[in-house]
């Protein structure tokens, strides 16, 4: 589930919101009343909403927006006025006073886009550890000293065989280098 964050300079609005959210079938994670304090919570999240004002006591809500790590996205909520002057190209805004309907609408859609993300980032290949990559390499050379293929050349063959026979790259390259009784151990 996504964590959503409620920022506003007036404790008791923030509050309010998480209510409204709460009836609404909306599990709010925290709840603040200063820049710092989303900064710290969505430091110890993985991702989700932060809802928020135009300005706290400490920061403005583009800094905010500057400090929001990856898999973050923002809701801001403000005046018409303030929200003229607002750069709003990589956030939702809604104006103030809203309609719960429209804001319930919009928080919809971001969770969407939300989930959408954490779906594609669990699709992401882990990055390879130093010894996995120095084993790969080492099959590579291996390749090229007696083989004399491009690194490009021994790179597809490995990749071809990893296909071929079902494994990833890794196994295949420390395949290799077993067959040709080479030392990989690091």
């Amino acid at each position: 589930m996504a964590d959503i964050i409620i920022a506003f300079p007036k404790l008791d609005d923030a509050k309010n919101l998480k209510r409204l959210l709460t009836r609404n079938g909306h599990d709010v994670t925290f709840v603040c009343d200063s820049g710092a304090q989303v900064v710290s919570a969505v430091n110890r999240l993985d991702g989700g909403i932060v809802i928020c004002g135009y300005r706290f006591s400490d920061m403005h809500y583009s800094e905010l927006h500057d400090y929001l790590p990856k898999g973050f996205q923002m809701l801001l909520l403000a005046s018409p006025v303030k929200l003229a002057d607002c750069d709003v190209r990589d956030l939702m805004a809604l104006p103030m006073p809203f309609k719960v309907q429209d804001l319930l609408n919009t928080l919809e859609i971001m969770l969407i886009q939300y989930y959408r993300w954490k779906k594609k980032q669990k699709k992401k290949p882990k990055a390879r550890s130093e010894e996995d990559k120095k084993k790969i390499l080492m099959a590579k050379e291996l390749l090229m000293e007696r083989n004399h293929m491009t690194e490009d050349e021994a790179h597809r063959y490995i990749q071809k065989i990893s296909m071929d026979s079902g494994t990833n790259l890794v196994e295949t390259a420390g395949m290799i280098l077993e067959l040709n009784g080479k030392e990989w151990n690091l």
